[in-house]
């Protein structure tokens, strides 16, 4: 015997299809239980009495033997003669056929198949096996319909919106077969539809015309839905197949019941909600049903019922719409009618657009070969000095109008902060959805503009040769308008460092999945070149917030065939509490980090109150955070970030209580001032600021307008940060502070066998030195310069070479730090055979000559000692290079 499907429970909810005056609305349809049949009823006032019942009177009252009734959908209602027109060949050829089996608790099974033929639904309803008290039982079929609420059936106009508990049932006999089984069939007009048919079985004597309910064997109603279907549990999300129908997959375990709200988008309430059927509708933890098509509908929500707040007796409220995680676009949320309440942001009925990406390539630069500017997509040309059109300034478009900034910089990755769809009331780090563009970077706020605006970016960078980086969120959430409501106690814990409730439980299976399809969205349709994790600490918890050594989640991205090829970053920085926590994260030699122990120790050094030990180990590539199987490729270097102090207020703010976790130094007088002398030293701090992030191995990463000394006024906040502002670029410290920004990256890529390694340099290539050549004092906290030599491996190889006029030799390097209140002599070591040392550098010389890419000659004392005089506060370069160059 083949598996039946289970009895179909029913579950309570509300409906509103819009209300009309009733006296004008159409009334139920056909149902065939026979061969023939002639009889009238009397015709009704649709506007006094609901039709339903007097079709259950008329129809119990004149049903006899083997007669066929057909109810005909009209405002005056007649029974017609018919033929029974629908064989099992005719069945079998309704469109959209779906087939339902149930078990009855007295033994027996319910066959329904619901389809669609010549604009009407057509249930057939077939009874077989049946175990009967005694032959003279009839069966006959109690129905109703409704769409949201089990207990509350609709009259048959389909649009009444305060049904009637325990009325508009309707009582039809079922007509005995040969076989002993038992047919019925109803026809429903399609505009009717969607909807749930709920009946069950009366067994009625003739002797007393005592009857008995038959129900399904889980003692409830049997259910079946007319107009649309179960759906399908995979994808998550909305989904179309290729005849256009919808599909809708929500993940929810501990949910009473869900609701899908549809709107047509005349109103911010739903113009149909349909509560899905726990036991047809669920496949797990998956609720899923499907549409025959979009028909009016333009958006739609969720209502999770009685989803229990995380650890509280609360529950969430069923008015509450819910947006879907898995949405690929979404609507704008908007205000009531009165603009009072805001209304919940809705996914959108309709695909995702195409986009024609011209065999676009990812640039696939190598990680040491790195130069990253860090920006927002709206604060970059959202003033009105960017000088770009009103329509675009604060967009992804916006952003392909300075193009030629990057350029000027010598960037080739741009790290976006956040652009998942957030609170704006919060910022980026406070997302309420991860599969979307926040609206307000498109061109129209629309979700289809800012989709194509961004893959024209991403497009276009990468034309140019350079990659697109996100930061993500994906450890919490906003506090509303997210995930909160559809299954707390699966997506959410508790933050015991925080004690917040917004906390995402990154590695719940569900959640976790949830996470690596946002991630692999991002890479398949956006063309996206990595990700960096802020508050990558959270990736490391489990259930209960505990730490866990090799957290699912981090090792899932690790191997996953698609996500493994990107650049993935791991950044401890912490938005809600805002600080940086120093952990030891678990890489398998695939995950790069922001290294926060670069950013403190170098600002710590310059500031006069650092170890020479650190600055060296950060110069090198941080060994000890990454001479672990990785490398200084995967140190992620910055100075300053969009949290934090920007680089011009890290040298001119420091006397306030509130900046003591900055390590900031103001050169002497607190905030603006005309002094000479502190704003001189203030242009040196920040050129020496910018020199050891480029020479440093590991990746520097440029903030949006240190280039040209843009200030928070010397507030650490993120949303104190101002809009770029394109006239600071103009004024002479712009001009230079590019210039120099633009030189050292032309550095590191010529010197790449130096500063852009994969591989630590080895320890017989890197000479350290103290004041006179003497080794440095690496812990005392009084030493205040420190030089280094970095050797080139391959000299000898070069001196082979050196006869060939073709071939460039590229000789050492002598880098050296004062950061002392007075001035050092530097006695440099002798050059290689053959060269001589030249000046690249001295961040205490004016503009333009504090910098030159061809260098100048450092002229010989006695002995053949090069000695040059260090300013203090000061960084110097010099390169050996052929003399026979000069």
């Amino acid at each position: 015997m083949a598996t039946l499907i289970p009895s179909l429970a029913i579950r309570p909810g509300s409906v509103n299809c819009g209300a009309k005056d009733p006296s004008k609305l159409v009334a139920a349809t056909h149902y065939i239980c026979g061969n023939k049949v002639a009889c009238g009823l009397e015709k009704m006032d649709l506007g006094r009495k609901p039709i339903l019942g007097v079709v259950a009177q008329n129809s119990t009252r004149n049903c006899h033997g083997d007669i066929d009734w057909k109810v005909s959908a009209t405002s005056r209602v007649a029974i017609e003669e018919t033929e029974n027109k629908y064989s099992t060949t005719e069945i079998e050829e309704l469109e959209s056929r779906s087939t339902y089996r149930f078990l009855t608790e007295v033994g027996g099974q319910v066959k329904v198949i619901v389809g669609k033929k010549n604009k009407k639904y057509v249930v057939s309803i077939e009874i077989s096996s049946l175990q009967l008290y005694n032959g003279d039982n009839k069966i006959k079929l109690s129905w109703g319909v409704f769409r949201s609420n089990s207990s509350s059936f609709m009259n048959v106009d389909f649009q009444n919106s305060v049904p009637e508990v325990g009325s508009n049932t309707t009582e039809i006999p079922f007509i005995e077969r040969s076989s002993g089984s038992f047919a019925l069939k109803l026809e429903f007009e399609a505009n009717h539809a969607p909807f749930y048919l709920s009946f069950l079985l009366k067994s009625t004597l003739d002797v007393d015309l005592s009857s008995s309910d038959i129900k399904s064997h889980r003692k409830t109603n049997f259910c079946v839905p007319v107009g649309f279907g179960r759906g399908y549990p995979a994808p998550l999300g909305l989904s179309f197949s290729s005849d256009g129908s919808p599909n809708f997959a929500l993940f929810s375990r501990n949910a009473a019941g869900v609701v899908l709200c549809l709107y047509d988008g005349t109103s911010h309430k739903p113009a149909l909600e349909i509560d899905l059927d726990p036991y047809l509708n669920r496949t797990g933890d998956i609720w899923h049903a499907s549409l025959e098509s979009v028909g009016p509908f333009v958006s739609y929500g969720y209502r999770c019922k009685q989803a229990n707040l995380q650890d509280s007796g609360e529950k969430s409220h069923t008015v509450h719409v819910i947006l879907d995680p898995y949405a690929k676009l979404i609507r704008n949320s908007f205000s009531d009618d009165d603009g009072l309440k805001p209304q919940p942001c809705l996914g959108e009925l309709q695909k995702e657009p195409d986009f024609n990406w011209n065999d676009d390539v990812h640039p696939y630069i190598p990680m040491e070969k790195l130069v990253v500017y860090r920006l927002n997509v709206m604060q970059f040309t959202k003033d009105a000095s960017s000088e770009v059109a009103s329509d675009v300034a604060g967009t992804f478009s916006g952003m392909m109008e300075k193009l030629h900034h990057f350029k000027d910089l010598g960037v080739n990755a741009v790290l976006l902060e956040p652009i998942f769809s957030f609170d704006e009331r919060k910022g980026p780090y406070f997302p309420f959805h991860f599969f979307s563009p926040m609206h307000i970077y498109g061109p129209s706020n629309g979700p289809v503009s800012t989709i194509n605006s961004m893959k024209e970016m991403v497009k276009k960078l990468h034309t140019n040769g350079i990659e697109v980086l996100l930061e993500v969120v994906v450890t919490y959430t906003a506090d509303s308008g997210a995930l909160i409501g559809i299954d707390d106690a699966c997506y959410y814990h508790v933050d015991a460092d925080s004690g917040t409730r917004n906390a995402l439980n990154c590695n719940y299976p569900i959640v976790l999945q949830l996470i690596v399809d946002c991630l692999r969205y991002w890479v398949t349709e956006f063309h996206v070149d990595g990700f960096c994790f802020i508050n990558a600490s959270s990736l490391l918890r489990g259930f209960h917030g505990e730490y866990l050594s090799r957290p699912p989640l981090v090792e899932t991205i690790t191997f996953d065939p698609l996500l493994s090829k990107t650049k993935i970053i791991a950044d401890v920085w912490d938005p809600q509490n805002m600080v940086l926590k120093e952990i030891r994260f678990p890489h398998w030699k695939r995950w790069a980090e922001m290294n926060t122990k670069f950013c403190s120790d170098v600002r710590n050094f310059l500031r006069g109150k650092g170890l020479l030990s650190d600055l060296a180990t950060r110069l090198c590539g941080s060994g000890d955070n990454f001479m672990d199987g990785r490398g200084p490729a995967f140190s992620f270097n910055f100075i300053a970030k969009n949290s934090g102090l920007p680089l011009v207020d890290l040298v001119s703010f420091s006397s306030r209580e509130e900046l003591a976790s900055e390590l900031s130094w103001n050169c002497g007088k607190e905030g603006p001032t005309d002094k000479t002398a502190v704003l001189e030293r203030r242009l040196k701090q920040i050129r020496n600021f910018l020199f050891v992030l480029y020479v440093s191995l590991g990746v520097p990463i440029l903030n949006m307008g240190d280039e040209c000394g843009i200030s928070s006024g010397g507030s650490p906040a993120h949303g104190d940060r101002t809009s770029f502002n394109w006239n600071y670029v103009k004024t002479g410290f712009g001009v230079q502070t590019i210039q120099f920004i633009s030189f050292l990256s032309s550095l590191r890529s010529r010197r790449h066998d130096l500063l852009q390694r994969r591989s630590f340099l080895v320890e017989e290539n890197i000479d350290w030195y103290g004041s006179n050549l003497y080794p440095p004092r690496w812990d005392n906290p009084s030493s205040k310069f420190l030089a280094v030599r970095l050797k080139t491996e391959n000299m000898e190889e070069q001196i082979e070479m050196s006869s060939d006029s073709s071939s460039s030799m590229k000789g050492d390097l002598f880098l050296a730090f004062n950061v002392a209140h007075r001035p050092e002599t530097v006695v440099l070591p002798p050059p290689p055979t053959g060269m001589a040392w030249r000046r690249l550098v001295d961040t205490a010389l004016p503009f333009p000559g504090f910098f030159t890419a061809d260098g100048e000659a450092i002229p010989e004392k006695e002995s053949g000692l090069v000695a040059y005089e260090m300013e203090s506060y000061s960084s110097v370069l010099f390169e050996a290079s052929s003399t026979l160059d000069e």
